[in-house]
């Protein structure tokens, strides 16, 4: 019985990866709709810089989005696709009827407060696993991330 996959990982500690990675692809893709209702509907003296800087924001979610469920797929995995299946298995709840920019941006906070926790657990998950394509995006989102956030709370206070 083969025990590793068609890229040399360990079959089971891949499948334990995949099931991470579905509750990232699916929280992100609430984050990613929660920045774009932001950018609809916010109001007020900022509108100009933060419709632009939401987009901006929701751009690199839905790039990642992407990342993410390729790399499911190259670790034989399948990515979760359905809204119900993302809804039910997001860490991140929605954002409904927010148009103030500070309550926008203290729950993208909230949001990317719960991204970068997943993010550095799976990241340690694939360590374990050996999978440094999987620790490398991780890393790398977590370094972005933590900047956006530092940038986000300066722009607030």
């Amino acid at each position: 019985m083969n025990t590793t996959n068609s890229i040399g990982l360990d079959n089971q500690k891949s499948q334990s990866l995949v099931t991470s990675l579905n509750t990232l692809l699916s929280s992100y893709q609430i984050q990613y709709m929660n920045a774009r209702g932001f950018h609809w509907n916010i109001k007020g003296r900022n509108f100009f810089e933060l419709h632009l800087k939401f987009e901006e924001i929701y751009n690199l979610l839905l790039e990642k989005v992407d990342e993410i469920a390729e790399r499911i797929l190259t670790i034989e995995g399948k990515p979760l696709h359905a809204f119900s299946d993302y809804l039910e298995s997001s860490k991140i709840a929605e954002a409904k009827n927010i148009s103030d920019g500070a309550d926008a941006l203290n729950n993208l906070l909230s949001g990317y407060k719960v991204l970068i926790a997943m993010q550095r657990d799976i990241l340690e998950q694939a360590g374990d696993a050996q999978d440094e394509g999987t620790a490398a995006l991780m890393s790398d989102y977590i370094k972005e991330q933590e900047k956006l956030v530092w940038m986000l709370k300066a722009y607030l206070n």
